[in-house]
């Protein structure tokens, strides 16, 4: 199945205070992202480049977009094995170099989830899943830079 899928969005700039960008400390980084029919993102840059810790920046978005696609494969990976998952956490973490050209690379992501399933005979193909999520995540397999794993499964009966 080559089926192509088209995405579209909208960033706009909200950060002139007035006086665009004349000097570099002279406007913010902040910025909306629209996607018709969805709630609006309010980003920023990076706290570390002038931007607002209260709001998303592009390197937390990516790493959400990676954690979130491999648990959607995961759940659905799960649901075709008879693994019944009745809770889903992942405390996932990246890192990013800045590089001497003043730019910056991403060079790893580690996902740390914790599933919660029903069945502990499960437990080991539950865990295995995880390899196979990270091969079909469209996200991940975008990426030039590796996605570690380091799951955990729980078993709680019903």
């Amino acid at each position: 199945m080559n089926e192509q899928h088209n995405y579209s969005l909208i960033v706009k700039w909200t950060g002139n205070t007035g006086t665009g960008t004349s000097g570099y400390k002279g406007f913010e980084r902040n910025h909306s992202i629209l996607v018709n029919n969805k709630v609006e993102i309010l980003g920023s840059s990076d706290p570390a480049f002038r931007g607002d810790k209260t709001k998303h920046n592009p390197e937390d978005l990516l790493l959400a977009s990676i954690s979130s696609c491999h648990m959607l494969w995961y759940l659905h990976l799960c649901a075709v094995a008879g693994i019944t998952v009745t809770d889903y956490i992942d405390h996932a973490t990246a890192i990013m170099i800045e590089t001497a050209n003043g730019g910056g690379k991403f060079t790893a992501a580690t996902l740390n989830p914790i599933t919660t399933i029903t069945d502990i005979s499960m437990a080991a193909k539950a865990n295995e899943l995880h390899k196979k999520a990270n091969e079909l995540c469209f996200i991940a397999n975008s990426l030039n830079f590796p996605v570690y794993h380091k799951p955990t499964s729980i078993v709680k009966g019903d």
